[in-house]
């Protein structure tokens, strides 16, 4: 009985402790660069399974900011799928040359939210303001070893702005 006694009360005093621990420090987030991806107009798939989906080829771009500067080369595109409630899942796979002539390799699935009207807006290429949806992405990037190799030694986020023609990524490590 004194054994069960004295399990419950070591469970207490650990909830406790933890109720009453201070908030974690959050991660800080430094910009790295910005990926300008220019795009051709979409490819309508239609709806599979409740879904709209749709592909967008990209045909080239810039990369540019304090930590990196380069192209972005054509070939790559950005898979959506877009739910009725304007949740839109991204899906976007493409490959970048350094201005040294390294090629690093791009993948960033995201999600972007917005209303119906927004999400419909946004599909057809129209502007609108970024405050309007929500747009966030979590690159990953593959690169063989050398000066960019740290893009394989840290996490990254990033937040999408949608214009008509071009989408801009803006990058940040997560320090």
């Amino acid at each position: 009985m004194a054994i069960i006694l004295g399990a419950g009360l070591a469970g207490a005093a650990v909830t406790g402790t933890s109720a009453q621990a201070p908030m974690p420090e959050a991660p800080a987030l430094k910009f790295v660069f910005t990926i300008r991806a220019e795009l051709l107009p979409p490819v309508e798939q239609g709806t599979v399974d409740g879904l709209r989906k749709r592909f967008i080829a990209i045909s080239g771009g810039r990369v540019d900011g304090p930590r990196l500067h380069g192209s972005v080369l054509p070939g790559g595109g950005d898979w959506q799928t877009i739910d009725a409630a304007g949740r839109t899942e991204v899906y976007a796979h493409y490959a970048l040359k350094a201005a040294d002539g390294t090629i690093i390799d791009v993948v960033n699935p995201g999600v972007r939210i917005a209303s119906a009207e927004v999400t419909e807006r946004l599909a057809r290429g129209e502007t609108v303001d970024a405050g309007a949806y929500y747009f966030r992405t979590t690159p990953r990037f593959d690169v063989a070893a050398g000066p960019h190799d740290w893009l394989r030694r840290s996490v990254f986020v990033a937040r999408g702005v949608r214009k008509p023609d071009h989408v801009e990524i803006h990058i940040f490590a997560v320090e």
